[in-house]
């Protein structure tokens, strides 16, 4: 009784796998065909590479406060401190981060550094193309994760000469 039993479901799972491998396959043509750089959907919870944001002036929000790299479970974020000056405003805050790296051969994506931010200046983007066959191209650096500064209205625009804003 167990034989037969034990035979159906052989069968049963062999049917399965027949009736599938007969089935036309979908092959993607990767990077040439569809896929997330052309118009599919991330979650938002998505942990790609990350950004560094600006506020709504253009201003740098990161205030190098070491939050991020002090809940790095995996040390891999550099920051350097430096004080704003009144000829020079990089951020809105007294001190804002004169190099500020993230190295990916280190980093696990796991989030902790944008949960440790106070002003939300480092968030995780839809990036994820990251493979490369030199090491130090995964180390990137501030201008590598600046998200671009906003065209601003020329009130704002005025105020912007002024103060001098690095991009």
């Amino acid at each position: 009784m167990s034989i037969v039993r034990n035979a159906s479901a052989i069968a049963k799972g062999m049917s399965i796998t027949l009736k599938e491998m007969f089935q036309p396959t979908e092959v993607e043509n990767y990077p040439d065909g569809k896929g997330p750089m052309r118009g599919a959907k991330f979650q938002e919870r998505f942990r790609g590479k990350h950004q560094l944001q600006r506020d709504e002036n253009g201003l740098e929000k990161c205030v190098a406060c070491y939050l991020c790299a002090a809940a790095c479970p995996s040390n891999c974020i550099y920051i350097e401190a430096a004080d704003n000056t009144a000829e020079k405003r990089i951020s809105s805050s007294e001190r804002f981060a004169k190099v500020y790296n993230i190295d990916y051969n280190r980093c696990i994506f796991c989030g902790y550094c944008v949960e440790a931010c106070p002003t939300d200046a480092i968030t995780h983007g839809h990036g994820f193309e990251l493979a490369s066959l030199n090491a130090t191209t995964l180390v990137m650096r501030k201008e590598d994760l600046l998200v671009p500064a906003p065209h601003l209205p020329d009130a704002v625009e005025s105020d912007r000469d002024t103060a001098e804003v690095l991009a």
